[in-house]
């Protein structure tokens, strides 16, 4: 379950290899759409330049029906110096669907000069159907509740770099959900949650970071490590509550250079009163993958994952694949986690060297549950 979707710049990724291989410009991508996904299939621009893609792309939900939009992707280092500064990446994704819904997304990580700033977040807008299974570890797949709402996310860090590898600074989360409405709810399953009449949070506090990565879409050595705590501030409502988490991220080369090995360990811990809507989400298409974003939620999450990658195999300039496997769990205190209700997800995917000399993939995933499977595409690593 979960949305998926595809860009149709994966019309070209078939006859890529061919191309590539061709010592002259096929006559068919010497103008129009060919020629605009030949050269970018074939990018052979160097890596301190920068580069604006637009893509139409296109995918399909049970929530959305077809959704047709835009993705936009911006990567680029700051000052074009490629040997100290990262590689800095804006993606915007935006679409509509013949219902008439809505939604868009823009994520960022973006270093200054000399990686001094480092602002790292994303902002979501929706008007979609989401599916609400109820809270806890023990919820049931079957008749979830239909949401209908229009939902609005900022999560923003504004970091400075204050000793080698290592930022703090403040961060934000705010998150409105209004004009809910609740459909197929059945009254034995579960009852109209916390914030389920509508809700606006601001969620205040500081992070603190450790990064080495150099290029946060396909890290081939390093770590990355966040601890954050943070307090809902009070805006006409009776939300309470306060968050603390922690995102670790390891990195490891195996053998040859195109083979790593990634591991991941991520925690959540919240106490208050805390809307349906900001509680731990358990799924999605980074962690957990194969269960639908929010199949499992509430105020406490556990989960790690691992995933070798080779990119790109050793037969291959461009094809890359990986295989992955997690576990995680929530639980409404911490003290209430067990073992025996981790959930597992595995599977894999391929990998496609879109932009050559940046080191970015395109990724197309699936994922594994005991309760179905996730397909999941999109530019650069799940994490």
């Amino acid at each position: 379950m979960g949305r998926w979707g595809w860009c149709l710049m994966a019309m070209g990724l078939a006859l890529s290899s061919a191309w590539g291989q061709q010592q002259t410009t096929p006559r068919y991508a010497q103008r129009g759409l060919g020629k605009f996904v030949y050269q970018t299939l074939n990018d052979t621009s160097s890596a301190a330049s920068s580069r604006v893609l637009v893509f139409p792309a296109a995918g399909f939900s049970p929530e959305t029906s077809l959704e047709i939009g835009l993705r936009v992707f911006s990567l680029y280092y700051a000052k074009g110096d490629t040997a100290v500064n990262r590689l800095s990446e804006l993606v915007l994704y935006g679409f509509v669907t013949l219902r008439g819904q809505f939604g868009a997304q823009l994520e960022n990580a973006i270093y200054s000069d000399k990686n001094t700033y480092y602002l790292l977040g994303r902002a979501r807008y929706q008007q979609f159907p989401l599916l609400y299974f109820g809270i806890g570890p023990n919820t049931k797949p079957d008749n979830p509740a239909l949401v209908n709402s229009h939902y609005f996310q900022t999560r923003q860090r504004v970091l400075r770099k204050v000793i080698e590898n290592w930022y703090i600074g403040p961060e934000i989360d705010f998150q409105s959900l209004q004009r809910i409405e609740f459909e197929r709810v059945d009254p034995n399953a579960f009852d109209i949650p916390l914030g389920g009449r509508g809700s606006t949070t601001l969620e205040l506090g500081v992070a603190i970071v450790y990064d080495d990565r150099k290029n946060v879409l396909n890290v081939r050595k390093g770590a990355f490590f966040e601890t954050a705590a943070l307090r809902n501030v009070r805006l006409n409502n009776d939300f309470q509550f306060q968050r603390l988490l922690f995102d670790a991220r390891f990195f490891r080369p195996l053998g040859r250079y195109n083979r790593v090995l990634g591991i991941q360990a991520i925690g959540t811990f919240m106490e208050g009163d805390v809307p349906f809507n900001n509680l731990a989400l358990l799924g999605g298409e980074s962690a957990m993958r194969g269960y639908y974003l929010g199949r499992y939620r509430d105020k406490n999450l556990l989960a790690a994952q691992a995933e070798l990658r080779w990119l790109p195999f050793n037969f291959s300039k461009r094809w890359g694949g990986t295989v992955f496997g997690g576990v995680g769990t929530v639980a409404p205190t911490l003290s209430s986690l067990q073992l025996n209700q981790f959930r597992w997800a595995v599977g894999g995917g391929i990998r496609f060297l879109f932009f050559q000399k940046k080191d970015v993939y395109l990724r197309a995933d699936l994922g594994f549950t005991r309760e179905g499977t996730g397909l999941y595409f999109s530019l650069g690593e799940a994490f």
